[in-house]
């Protein structure tokens, strides 16, 4: 008779798989021909980073490996273990090497939060054989590990687990006596079953929790769907608000924005804030897409956005957040223009890419006799005694008076500026035109 299983150990971890085949989701990588196929045949390990979401396998698969070429293997968090502990394992590792002609395979779980120094760290020890570095991250290595490091690594996708392959490992920890609930005989009817899959994003770790805690509140053997929804409490959305995730998050609220549409704009907002993302930063962003992507087609979405910050400033949240959804509906339903934002970058690259061009002697500021002397502020021209408000004063520098930075689009109150800018160069036209005519 098989023991009871340790309820003190969470089912999730009780069900983690001991054999390839048992590991679900991933058979682009283990399946015949795949990737890690040749690899395991071989029986010559190589250094790995595993890239997927919470949940894919990742430590799971490389402790599989690990057992698989029968070498040691040391686990270590990132976000639990310093650095200095990695690198006296890495010492023991060398020693191990040269006593044993065999590496160790050390894993580093979020290695992503290894800065790029300390992960400079593991070169040498894997550039000379001495370990067999795993690494798993949730974040795309290409921005998160070094690519001295990256280019000495194979790196493996996981994929989100899908909902065949939940469900797959939800009847094995119902069916399993030694480490799942099949003592408990227990029957999971497919709402509930679709409903535990559909809210683990998929996540095996999640899905394995809801069960055990929704067994827990089970009568009669029947895990209902009302047992799953109190076991979820609250959907717990599938987001890393310092991680990559976070930045597809807030590029899809930006483009949606852009692109005018109010529908999917509000609900990446609402991923946002579900999220736990940070309501003033998401503020911040919609004040700079006011500025950047609306522009003056409609000078009233910054004064909005800023009304928006302030409203949440001022109720927080929930109430507040209302504000920024108007925001929101607002930015995307509203003209589009970024001639003002690129017209200020053509204005900076002449800034940093050519030499500083004096300020023209008319509207410098004589504030010494000595600055008169030599002229500053001669020939200045005052607007406001003009009849137009305006003169024909050249203002730019004398290598830049014929670059032109802003040009208005033909959209929203740009329009009207476009007219606006018209009317004082004719105005300047016309005042250069009675000059050359008094002239004569």
């Amino acid at each position: 008779m098989t023991a009871a299983p340790d309820s003190r150990v969470p089912l999730a971890e009780r069900m983690r798989p001991r054999t390839f085949e048992r590991l679900y989701g991933q058979d682009h990588l283990l399946g015949k021909g795949k990737i890690l196929a040749p690899l395991i045949e071989s029986g010559r390990p190589v250094s790995i980073i595993f890239w997927g979401p919470p949940g894919s396998g990742k430590t799971t698969l490389a402790a599989m490996l690990a057992k698989h070429f029968d070498l040691p293997y040391t686990f270590f968090s990132a976000v639990l273990s310093g650095i200095k502990e990695v690198k006296e394992v890495m010492a023991r590792s060398e020693s191990h090497r040269r006593l044993y002609g065999k590496p160790m395979i050390i894993f580093i779980d979020e290695i992503h939060r290894f800065n790029k120094a300390q992960q400079g760290a593991f070169l040498p020890y894997v550039e000379r054989g001495d370990i067999i570095l795993f690494g798993s991250t949730t974040e795309n290595p290409s921005f998160e590990v070094i690519a001295p490091l990256l280019s000495r690594t194979k790196v493996l996708i996981l994929n989100p687990l899908s909902a065949e392959a939940l469900g797959s490992i939800l009847e094995d920890a119902l069916a399993n006596e030694a480490d799942g609930l099949g003592r408990r005989h227990l029957t999971l009817p497919p709402e509930a079953r679709a409903l535990i899959t559909e809210q683990s994003n998929g996540d095996a770790r999640r899905s394995l929790n809801t069960l055990e805690l929704a067994a827990e509140l089970a009568e009669g053997g029947i895990i209902t769907a009302e047992n799953v929804r109190e076991a979820l409490q609250k959907r717990m959305q599938l987001y890393d608000k310092s991680g990559e995730e976070h930045f597809n998050m807030i590029s899809a609220l930006h483009k949606s924005l852009r692109n005018s549409d109010v529908q999917a704009a509000l609900y990446w907002l609402a991923r946002m804030l579900a999220g736990g993302d940070e309501p003033l930063y998401i503020a911040r962003r919609l004040v700079r897409f006011a500025s950047e992507d609306v522009g003056l087609a409609d000078p009233q979405a910054l004064g909005i956005t800023l009304r928006a910050k302030e409203a949440y400033d001022f109720l927080g949240s929930p109430e507040g957040e209302l504000a920024l959804a108007q925001a929101v509906i607002y930015l995307a339903a509203a003209p589009k223009s970024n001639r003002a934002y690129t017209a200020f970058g053509k204005a900076m690259k002449d800034v940093e890419e050519r030499p500083h061009e004096p300020v023209p002697l008319q509207i410098r500021n004589a504030v010494t006799g000595l600055m008169k002397d030599v002229g500053y502020g001669r020939e200045y021209a005052y607007a406001h005694d003009s009849a137009s408000a305006t003169t024909d004063m050249v203002t730019m520098p004398e290598g830049l008076k014929e670059r032109v930075y802003y040009e208005p689009a033909g959209m929203g109150f740009e329009k009207d500026m476009a007219k606006r800018m018209a009317w004082w160069a004719e105005a300047k036209e016309k005042i250069r035109r009675e000059k050359g005519e008094k002239k004569d």
